[in-house]
């Protein structure tokens, strides 16, 4: 929690500073759309089958890449989720209901991604 200027204490994003969470954002939104266009670039020039995908899926480079991107969602959806939180939902107490779910979710599609290609 962070004091602002008349001493009120009020929840912060991810960083605690606006633009630091909006260049993350953006950041972790770069990471996603070059994930995707790798991903639909190798459909595009492959003939695919089960053994060709799994033996990209889980080359060392694309495992990382993978990691990398599941971590950009994450910062990327709570963020985003925060933002929207914070700008629509009035009652603190909602939004501590709804900011609880989405962080127990992003928590849970994080360790599963995570134990899916670790």
């Amino acid at each position: 929690m962070k004091r602002n200027n008349s001493g009120i204490k009020s929840a912060t994003g991810l960083t605690g500073s606006g633009s630091r969470d909006w260049v993350l954002q953006r950041i972790s939104a770069v990471v996603l759309a070059v994930y995707a266009v790798v991903l639909v670039g190798f459909f595009l020039f492959n003939t695919v089958d089960y053994q060709v995908f799994y033996g990209f899926m889980m080359s060392l480079p694309m495992k990382l890449f993978t990691l990398v991107a599941i971590l950009s969602l994450v910062f990327h959806a709570w963020v985003g989720m925060w933002t929207v939180f914070t700008d629509y939902v009035k009652s603190g107490g909602v939004r501590m209901v709804l900011q609880s779910a989405v962080i127990v979710a992003i928590l849970v599609y994080l360790f599963w991604g995570v134990m899916i290609f670790w």
